[in-house]
């Protein structure tokens, strides 16, 4: 089997994207990361997700939260309620978060032979985070040719965004396709420490509107 790294947050588009490839034949590492992000608990609905879907998994420690600068790291930052007025990139936003999660992708790819990367980056509905657009997932993928003995030497390495395209309702539907238990998955970004959901952050609003969308049931657990 061809071997692949999915990044792994334990969230509703990366579950998604991991049930896609292995649905796709790969033989799934799934890459999480313990970053300092006050959402934690994500990390052990990773754990369960990937145990769920026979995937290897391994949570790296990576302390980016000693820069501060996002909501999602900076405790003198509150991670507000969804505004739908906002057209800035939110304080949600992670700087460099994708490039940071990549590139030890990459790391990780080139000691297991892996030439397929899989992130759940989506360009329909979405944050704002310039991280997800696909000129620069494009961009990067070119980067970890030029820059990796993997690229250079055997071939390419590929980085796959199966829902970059997609709305969330479609994603939900891709996921329920492929089997995917959602009540397993954490998105908010204020979940309590039983990976139960505000309602009410940014990722939660999204969240619901694709369920509402998508005319599923929503089985997101919600804070009472």
């Amino acid at each position: 089997m061809k071997k692949a790294v999915i990044l792994f947050s334990g969230g509703l588009d990366s579950t998604t994207c991991l049930a896609y490839a292995k649905s796709q034949g790969f033989d799934c590492y799934a890459l999480s990361f313990n970053y300092g992000q006050k959402h934690h608990v994500e990390l052990k609905a990773a754990k369960a997700i990937a145990a769920h879907f026979n995937a290897k998994h391994k949570i790296f420690n990576l302390e980016i939260d000693q820069f501060g600068g996002s909501a999602l790291t900076d405790n003198e930052i509150d991670v507000p309620n969804h505004d739908s007025s906002n057209s800035d990139i939110p304080i949600t936003y992670v700087p460099a978060r994708n490039t940071i999660f990549l590139s030890i992708a990459l790391a990780w790819a080139e000691v297991l032979d892996a030439k397929d990367i899989f992130i759940g980056v989506s360009y329909v509905d979405y944050s704002g985070y310039p991280d997800c657009r696909p000129e620069y997932i494009k961009a990067f993928q070119t980067l970890g040719n030029l820059a990796t003995k993997l690229g250079v030497e055997e071939g390419g390495i590929n980085i796959h965004t199966p829902i970059i395209r997609l709305s969330k309702a479609n994603t939900i539907k891709m996921g329920a396709q492929l089997g995917v238990d959602y009540s397993m998955t954490v998105s908010c970004y204020k979940a309590d420490e039983h990976g139960h959901a505000c309602g009410k952050c940014d990722s939660c609003a999204l969240r619901k509107k694709g369920f509402i969308d998508s005319m599923l049931p929503d089985t997101t657990l919600y804070q009472a």
